[in-house]
């Protein structure tokens, strides 16, 4: 049994064993892990696996389990165990599935190469010991590593209800990671780079990833702790990223339900600078995020969640969107062996106009953000309080490193207090920002 019969014949069963409403999510993968450490091989894995989830609907009670027999006598038996114990589960009205779509034509959007299943494991290993390697000529205080790894793998996911939907689709990507430590004296810094693509032909070179992860290194080397004062951060690319990440978790229906989020009663506000433009799109071309449609089989779409500052989106999936009196916005993700959640696809900054360079230079006096540590973020009221490292700025360069730091702002207040963005927009991940410049942060050291 193919897993898209398999799929089908899971809800056939469900509703035939007296279910009111089911879906069925079901994938299939193969991932394989290469790491070089020190020059030798630390591990070589490759693993394969397959699963089914069933969610069963009687009477707005839901049952959930998942199985990895698709075989048509364990699938009967697992439907019918499924709806039985969803029958003595309490009675949710907000159980119910997304509306059945309209759309039945789905984009093709180049999500899957399968070149990267023929790629050779002489050839990961070769590139893993490569990154090291050039990591190590790079300079002589490169003298330890965390590791160096070549990550590739495949997932083919169908996802079917008893609402008539039916899809599937296959993605694919390979990533290169080189992570390396730089030693002076009886001091370490440690960091890394990376590259993540969905198509082999993509994946930047091992030279580029090494000189950039050993350059990210060495420039911590002597790093002091900086003063207490109030100034400007700016934030590179990666920062930025973790900044949109926490901005779009406040957005999450399921915390504005609760009213356990900053965001709450913010919908058509002015909440950021006009510079201040989020989007998650998830039918972007070869997008590390991108996908068709929703593991509740609601077709996504690209959504502007603040447009020039003012906000026109929540995050909903079927349960939270049901609740809230509204429709799913196509965020519902999940895996085999979980039931949905509210998930972004690729989410991202959109560019401004500023070098980075024009950034770091405007700054007289601040932080070059590079690394945060703990969560450090209060959902309720949008405070935050990190651990930080990165590069003082003085005179609009970069002076020297500085770390043992913590950033310290509302968030709300930081978003109102974004005065630059930069031009360098790179889709490197699902959540990607350019760099920014944020004035009035404290940042908290000696």
């Amino acid at each position: 049994m193919t897993i898209q019969e398999a799929a089908k014949y899971a809800v056939e069963r469900a509703m035939k064993s007296g279910a009111d409403q089911v879906d069925a999510y079901l994938e299939k993968g193969r991932e394989s892990t290469v790491t070089v450490r020190m020059g030798e091989l630390e591990t070589l894995k490759q693993a394969t696996s397959k699963g089914l989830g069933l969610r069963v609907f009687t009477g707005n009670r839901l049952g959930f389990a998942y199985t990895s027999d698709f075989s048509k006598k364990s699938l009967k038996t697992f439907a019918k165990r499924t709806v039985e114990m969803a029958q003595e589960i309490t009675s949710d009205p907000h159980n119910v599935l997304p509306d059945a779509p309209v759309k039945k034509d789905y984009p093709s959007l180049d999500l899957y190469d399968p070149e990267i299943a023929k790629i050779p494991i002489k050839w990961k290993i070769k590139t893993a010991k490569k990154l090291e390697s050039t990591a190590f000529a790079y300079d002589k205080r490169i003298k330890n590593s965390s590791g160096c790894s070549i990550y590739d793998g495949e997932l083919e996911a169908v996802i079917a209800n008893s609402a008539g939907v039916f899809h599937t689709y296959k993605t694919g990507s390979i990533a290169s990671v080189c992570s390396i430590i730089a030693e002076q004296d009886d001091e370490k810094q440690s960091n890394y780079w990376y590259s993540n693509k969905r198509f082999f032909s993509e994946l930047e070179s091992a030279e580029e990833i090494a000189v950039k992860a050993a350059h990210r290194a060495l420039r911590m080397l002597g790093a002091v702790k900086p003063k207490t004062q109030v100034v400007p951060v700016v934030f590179d690319p990666q920062m930025a990223a973790s900044l949109i990440g926490i901005i779009f978790a406040a957005l999450n229906g399921n915390r504005i339900l609760k009213k356990s989020s900053f965001m709450v009663d913010k919908l058509n506000e002015k909440i950021a600078t006009d510079l201040f433009t989020m989007i998650d799109d998830p039918l972007m071309k070869r997008g590390i995020g991108s996908q068709p449609i929703d593991d509740e089989g609601v077709p996504t779409n690209t959504k502007t969640v603040i447009d020039k500052g003012v906000l026109n989106h929540y995050f909903y999936d079927a349960y939270s969107a049901h609740k809230a009196g509204t429709k799913s916005t196509g965020n519902a993700r999940r895996g085999y062996s979980s039931t949905p959640s509210v998930g972004a696809w690729n989410l991202y900054l959109k560019a401004g106009d500023s070098k980075p360079e024009d950034i770091i230079a405007s700054v007289d006096n601040g932080l070059y953000l590079t690394r945060t540590m703990g969560w450090g973020v209060n959902m309720v009221n949008g405070d935050l309080s990190r651990g930080a490292s990165g590069m003082w700025i003085e005179n609009g360069e970069l002076a020297y490193p500085v770390e043992e730091a913590t950033i310290a702002g509302n968030l709300l207040e930081m978003l109102k207090n974004l005065v630059m963005v930069g031009s360098d927009l790179e889709f490197r991940s699902s959540r990607v920002a350019p760099t920014l410049k944020i004035e009035n942060i404290t940042v908290s050291g000696t």
